[in-house]
C-alpha cells in the first residue's frame, strides 16, 4: 500500500484529498506544521503533499510577513525534512499567481516570465524558486503544481460572493464586464494528484498548471446559479469606470466588492493544462469545467 504524508490536511483541499486517495487504497498520515523544529516525515512514505499555505486575503488584514512565513519558510521546513526522509516525491502546492495576480492577454503556460504583485504570489514564487535550487539526490522528484483557482463542495472563495448576489434576486452589476477564466474542480485536483502518485516512478520533476480543461466567463456562472436557485439573474450593465470606483472605496471600507474581487469576477484569466495532460497520458479531465462548477453551486443551496 502507497502511504502519503499531507501538510495543510484540515484546510479545504486536505479535507477533500484525503478521503478520496483514502478511497483509491492510498494510506495518508497527516503532517503538522506548527512546531517545524519537531517535524519529521514517517518512515514508509512514499510521497509528501505540501498543501499548507496562507491563502489570498480578500479583506487585506494579513501582512506581507505573514505570507512570506508561512508561504516561504515552511515550505522550505517541510521540504528539508523531505530530503531526510524516504520518500522519493515531494509534491507543492503553488499557484498561478505566482506567476501573475493580474489579467492575462493569451494564454499562461508554465514558462511565462513571473511577475506577481502582491505578496501572496510572490511569497509563493520565492517558494518556487528555492524548491528549484536545490540539489536532489537521484532517488527523489519534486512535482510543482500551479492550480487556479479551485472549488467544490464546502468551497467558501469567490464564487460563494456571485452565488449570494444571485440567490438572493440581487441584480448582478457586471454586465458590462466579458471574460474567460480558468477554475479548478477539487474533483479534478483529486484525480491529478492520485494520476502524480501512481506515476510517480516515470513523471519528471518540474512545474505543472493545474486547471479545469475550459475556461468558464462570469455571466455563465450567474446563469448556472440563477438556473439552479431558479431566480431571474438579473443583471446590470452598469459603467465600467463606476464600477472600478466602487472596488477602489471597497479597498478602503467593508463592501462587499474591492479591487482585488474585481479582477477575480471580469479579468481574462486563461491558463494551459497542456503540459500536465500529456505528462500524465490524459487527454481529458474527468469533470468538465460546467459540471464541477454546478456541483459546487448546488452544495451552497444545500446548506
Amino acid at each position: 500500500m502507497m502511504t502519503v504524508s499531507i501538510t495543510g490536511s484540515t484546510g479545504f483541499v486536505g479535507n477533500n484529498l484525503l478521503p478520496y486517495l483514502q478511497s483509491r487504497g492510498i494510506q495518508t498520515l497527516r503532517l503538522n506544521l506548527r512546531k517545524t523544529e519537531d517535524l519529521v516525515i514517517p518512515r514508509g512514505s512514499d510521497a509528501v503533499i505540501h498543501l499548507a499555505g496562507k491563502a489570498h486575503d480578500h479583506k487585506g488584514v494579513a501582512t506581507a510577513d505573514e505570507y512570506f512565513r508561512v508561504n516561504t519558510e515552511l515550505t522550505k521546513a517541510a521540504f528539508k525534512c523531505f530530503l531526510a526522509s524516504d520518500a522519493k516525491l515531494f509534491i507543492h502546492f503553488s499557484t498561478v499567481a505566482a506567476v501573475t495576480d493580474e489579467h492575462i492577454d493569451g494564454v499562461l503556460r508554465e514558462d511565462a516570465m513571473p511577475h506577481p504583485a502582491t505578496p501572496y504570489g510572490q511569497s509563493k514564487l520565492q517558494a518556487e524558486q528555492f524548491l528549484l535550487e536545490q540539489e536532489l539526490p537521484q532517488n527523489k522528484k519534486i512535482i510543482i503544481l500551479r492550480p487556479a483557482m479551485i472549488h467544490g463542495p464546502g468551497d467558501k472563495g469567490n464564487l460563494t460572493l456571485l452565488y449570494n448576489i444571485v440567490s438572493k434576486n440581487i441584480p448582478y452589476p457586471l454586465g458590462a464586464f466579458s471574460n474567460e477564466r480558468s477554475f479548478l474542480s477539487v474533483a479534478n485536483l483529486n484525480f491529478a494528484l492520485e494520476q502524480i502518485l501512481e506515476q510517480m516512478d516515470t513523471i519528471p520533476s518540474g512545474i505543472y498548471n493545474l486547471v479545469d480543461d475550459a475556461p468558464v466567463s462570469t455571466m455563465d456562472i450567474v446563469n448556472l446559479i440563477a438556473a439552479i436557485t431558479g431566480k431571474k439573474g438579473k443583471v446590470w450593465t452598469l459603467p465600467k469606470g463606476m464600477i472600478r470606483l466602487a472596488a477602489r472605496i471597497g479597498d478602503v471600507l467593508p463592501l462587499p466588492l474591492n479591487t482585488k474581487r474585481l479582477a477575480k469576477l471580469t479579468g481574462n484569466y486563461v491558463v494551459s493544462n497542456h503540459k500536465i495532460k500529456e505528462t500524465l497520458g490524459i487527454t481529458a479531465f474527468p469533470v468538465q469545467a460546467m459540471n464541477g462548477l454546478e456541483l459546487t453551486i448546488r452544495s451552497f443551496a444545500s446548506v
